[in-house]
């Protein structure tokens, strides 16, 4: 079994088709042809049904692309170290990333890290946390930005507290006093995250552990959209105050501190495979994560205490 037999076995099951992979591996297709017959030779099993000019996977296909899938992803990562060896400019970043944290966080943090290693491809996949949680434990990403979430395969590093807050537009009754109760707030026509995100049953438990039942004004899958919809006055908003710091400077939204209820916050870690080797250049990601979410104080919640070192690593395995 050779690395080129799995490579046009992967692309012929992704892209259904023998001539499509011959021109993504910059191959004719009878030696594509030829890859994938001796490959089912080697296993002993027909990898595809072929039937007439449809091409699909067997059921021995469908069990055996999963394991070709990891092994060429092995192979990449062991090219990814060993170049890093050579270069520690150079090589593949995958980053997972919660959506809030892609948006608002990672932009900034990642022109820091392209200015010190331009030559680094660096590829971002987002969704819901659990979903990042996913992407690590397939190696799809090598490192995960979510909530905080805890796997005995994956190793969490807390990096800052998300402190999320009230938000109203600037005419409205709580901004001009810049307080309002927590039992006010409830009746207030209230904007909501959509019920997939985990703000929405954060917020839920926020009212509920007051023993208010809030007000839904309306509910939205899109930040964006929630921040123009409380700027437009058709309602208020608890949201991430980092996705909220351009507009409250602008003047466009006000932040209401809530009385009579603790300060919300979500905690937000770094999520790795445990007993994982790492590349230079996810070693370096690593490191700046440490550097830049440590020094910078708007990331922690009012009076919370200084953090603590991140980069805590499980011993790698020899």
């Amino acid at each position: 079994m050779e690395l080129g037999q799995l490579e046009a076995f992967v692309q012929v099951a992704h892209l259904g088709s023998f001539s499509r992979a011959a021109e993504a591996l910059y191959l004719t297709q009878p030696s594509v042809t030829a890859r994938i017959q001796t490959l089912e030779k080697d296993v002993g099993e027909e990898l595809f049904e072929r039937g007439g000019r449809t091409i699909k996977l067997s059921d021995a296909g469908a069990v055996f692309l999963a394991y070709a899938e990891r092994a060429l992803k092995e192979v990449q990562e062991s090219r990814d170290a060993l170049e890093s060896l050579r270069n520690a400019s150079v090589g593949h970043l995958r980053i997972g990333s919660a959506l809030t944290i892609s948006a608002y966080v990672l932009p900034r943090l990642l022109k820091s890290f392209r200015s010190c290693y331009p030559g680094v491809a660096v590829s971002v996949r987002t969704g819901r946390s659990d979903h990042v949680m996913d992407m690590v434990l397939a190696d799809e990403a090598q490192v995960g930005l979510v909530r905080g979430l805890y796997h005995p395969e994956l190793e969490t590093v807390h990096l800052y507290d998300d402190q999320v807050v009230l938000v109203t537009h600037p005419g409205h009754e709580f901004a001009t006093k810049g307080c309002a109760p927590i039992e006010a707030v409830g009746h207030q026509p209230l904007i909501f995250f959509d019920k997939g995100s985990s703000y929405h049953g954060l917020i839920h438990g926020y009212f509920r552990d007051a023993g208010i039942v809030p007000t839904h004004s309306m509910e939205l899958d899109s930040m964006e959209a929630t921040k123009k919809m409380v700027e437009e006055g058709l309602g208020i908003a608890i949201l991430p105050r980092l996705s909220v710091e351009r507009e409250i400077g602008l003047g466009l939204l006000v932040e209401v501190a809530v009385t009579g209820a603790e300060p919300l916050k979500r905690p937000i870690a770094l999520i790795t495979r445990r007993n994982r080797r790492h590349s230079r250049p996810v070693k370096a990601f690593m490191e700046l994560l440490q550097s830049t979410l440590r020094t910078d104080g708007h990331h922690d919640a009012p009076g919370a205490k200084p953090t603590q070192p991140l980069l805590k690593r499980a011993p790698t395995a020899s």
